[in-house]
């Protein structure tokens, strides 16, 4: 829309212009001197569409935003700045084969036979397309995501070492902002929605909560990677929280899918299938949540700053900076409320399922 009013906006002044400045000179005729107009206005109309078209082909916002939130066989810290990474791959004829995704780097993005497909998400394919290959390559993603793990693990057995050796003594600094944390996830959320066997099923949850918010939380570094805006990872955790919902869930768990309580026995013919339907839709409901958010509020920021390269100006600089930093502080409260609402959504599935009584709303 902005590169239209610009283009109206010049025509009609290039236009003004020509008219105002055409000398006056009554002996000409005046279809010669429309003609004159038309002509330049033309000249400069080109001009204009021309300058548009290689401004466009230099800088396409809708690619920019693809690149940095879809997963690649190299981390890229920023334009020009990219560690590559390892590519791993297996073949029936030709089995393992390593190398750094760097070899890609030539103008046809081949070697030794395989060729890097550029798009919505990078691929490996081979060049004879009879080959089946598969590939278990580290890409950006992978990497994120061990790298939260190790974090996650020097964190944890350091507040357990220091717990373990300092019994009776108060938390200070970071131990005492994570037991803040902790107590919070286990007093307000597991514990109220699992119910008394809690405690067998907190670890695993507050495994996913600090995965999902130190994913959530490095996913709005600079340079980082989309992890937990990847759909692959949601439906993971998804998926995982299914498992130990139905390995632990009693018989009146599952009679309640077979015959509902209060349920005339005409209505079963609908109501079993609703509730199988519904036993699927939890998972569904916890990937897509966590997924959309994440990757929603990537494009949000990313569109902003891509305005400052399409408008180009000093002026609109600062305030789209200032108004993305601000978004930048509510994306920072969205890390914690989409963990904190992951957790809390599988702890009431968990706990519906593994309830005594028969009478269970099963999160209806």
């Amino acid at each position: 829309m902005y590169t239209h009013l610009r283009r109206f906006f010049t025509i009609a002044l290039i236009a003004a212009t020509c008219v105002f400045n055409l000398p006056a000179r009554a002996d000409e005729p005046t279809q010669h001197e429309a003609g004159k107009v038309a002509q330049a206005v033309n000249e400069e109309e080109h001009k204009i569409e021309h300058k548009l078209e290689e401004h466009e082909a230099k800088f396409n916002i809708g690619d920019m935003i693809m690149h940095h939130i879809a997963d690649s066989h190299e981390w890229e810290f920023s334009h020009g700045v990219a560690i590559p990474l390892p590519v791993i791959l297996y073949s029936e004829d030709r089995g393992i084969e390593v190398f750094m995704s760097s070899k890609f780097h030539n103008e046809h993005h081949e070697y030794n036979g395989y060729h890097l497909v550029h798009g919505d998400s990078e691929q490996i394919v081979p060049v004879d397309e009879s080959r089946k290959v598969y590939d278990f390559s580290i890409t950006k993603n992978v990497a994120s995501m061990l790298l939260s793990a190790l974090i996650l693990i020097l964190v944890f057995t350091s507040i357990a070492s220091w717990y373990k050796n300092s019994k009776g003594k108060a938390p200070k600094g970071f131990n005492s902002a994570m037991e803040v944390i902790i107590l919070f996830i286990r007093d307000e959320v597991v514990k109220p929605n699992v119910g008394p066997k809690y405690e067998k099923y907190l670890p695993y949850l507050l495994t996913l909560f600090f995965f999902i918010l130190i994913n959530n939380i490095m996913g709005l570094l600079p340079g980082s990677a989309n992890l937990t805006g990847n759909i692959a990872v949601t439906m993971t955790l998804a998926v995982l929280t299914f498992i130990v919902v139905h390995l632990n869930a009693n018989g009146n768990y599952y009679k309640h899918l077979v015959k509902p309580t209060g349920v005339p026995v005409p209505l079963l013919l609908i109501m079993i299938p609703v509730e199988i339907v519904g036993v699927f839709m939890k998972p569904f409901s916890l990937m897509v949540r966590l997924f959309a958010n994440i990757t929603a509020g990537h494009i949000i920021l990313l569109s902003l700053f891509g305005l400052i390269f399409i408008f180009q100006s000093i002026v609109i600089a600062p305030v789209i900076s200032l108004f993305a930093l601000f978004l930048n502080f509510i994306e920072i409260m969205v890390a914690f409320i989409q963990a904190f609402i992951f957790t809390l959504l599988s702890s009431m599935y968990i706990g519906s399922a593994i309830e005594e009584h028969s009478h269970a709303d099963h999160g209806h």
